[in-house]
């Protein structure tokens, strides 16, 4: 060991001056995808390339000093963000929230004709009903050091939320007066199918819609009972769990006003305050519905179909 550590010491910044390389130390040899018990002088880059497409001075030599070298390829090796960070293009999975509320979570792009949004909850993006046309939507959200500065997209839609009997004139009745396109239309009076808002991005190239530690969605699909989820959230990050419970029907209590909701998803605990908004995608990456509430032990998703049929969108792919 001390020989190879010596001869990465006097030749490793050499070694990461050549074409390609990211890092370079002293780890096991790996021979036909197996590693050996041999200690080599390990090379990482990029991409390998064959030989013939190399200059002599860019070619690893198989031995430096009498101890073997290996070329292993790691791609490019970035710092890390995390979910709570500044992020631009901004990707779901993050940190965001209207400029009023703490922060919740970029769920997933969604499209209506030709224009993008992003999709998350009422209560992340229209700060429960109380959101106009045009409100700031700030990344990160403002409990994670987001400010004006940092406003991203506009609010652009919501599903209002019915927690029964609303005062005439209440935010939500005034939605359609400013400018928002729908209203919500529960199974019955007091009843809710969706938790969700469409933010409108000031520029597309601000947005991606590659889901942090998941993915691009690879389309939507009806989550039944047993179905393996996945979640990319602003708090716990990337989660899974499994489908425990279907056509659910729940009061959730938002600060103290409760909304009755129906037709909804239970899963495990995969979640927790601020992950609102999170897509939540079956193991083979389609989208099959937008967490928006839970407990220590329960997460409660909204399904897929029922949010992009409120908001007439369809999921980016």
């Amino acid at each position: 060991m001390e020989a190879a550590r010596s001869v990465k010491l006097t030749y490793g910044m050499d070694l990461l001056q050549k074409r390609n390389t990211v890092a370079c130390g002293v780890g096991y040899k790996v021979t036909g995808g197996q590693v050996t018990d041999q200690l080599a002088i390990i090379v990482s880059v990029t991409q390998k390339l064959p030989a013939a497409q190399l200059s002599h001075e860019d070619l690893v030599p198989k031995t430096v000093d009498g101890i073997p070298t290996d070329v292993v390829e790691t791609g490019v090796i970035r710092a890390f963000q995390g979910h709570q960070d500044r992020w631009r293009p901004a990707r779901p999975g993050i940190s965001i929230g209207h400029y009023a509320i703490t922060a919740g979570t970029f769920g997933c792009l969604v499209r209506r004709g030709e224009e993008l949004f992003i999709l998350s909850n009422n209560h992340v993006l229209a700060n429960i009903n109380q959101g106009r046309p045009g409100d700031a939507i700030l990344q990160p959200g403002p409990a994670d050091g987001g400010t004006q500065a940092d406003k991203i997209a506009e609010l652009a839609d919501y599903i209002p939320m019915d927690f029964g009997e609303q005062p005439p004139g209440c935010a939500a009745s005034l939605w359609k007066l400013l400018g928002g396109s729908r209203s919500t239309r529960p199974t019955a009076e007091g009843e809710n199918r969706v938790d969700a808002a469409l933010a409108r991005p000031l520029s597309n190239d601000l947005v991606t819609a590659d889901i942090l530690e998941i993915g691009v969605p690879t389309g939507v699909a009806e989550a039944t009972l047993g179905t393996r989820v996945q979640k990319s959230g602003r708090t716990t990050g990337l989660t899974s769990d499994q489908i425990t419970q279907v056509d659910v029907t729940v009061r959730v209590n938002y600060n103290g006003p409760t909304a009755t909701f129906v037709g909804q998803l239970m899963a495990g605990a995969m979640s927790a305050p601020g992950d609102s908004g999170s897509a939540v995608l079956d193991m083979e990456r389609r989208v099959v519905g937008l967490l928006f509430a839970g407990s220590d032990v329960t997460t409660i998703i909204n399904p897929i179909q029922a949010v992009l049929e409120a908001l007439q969108v369809e999921v980016v792919t």
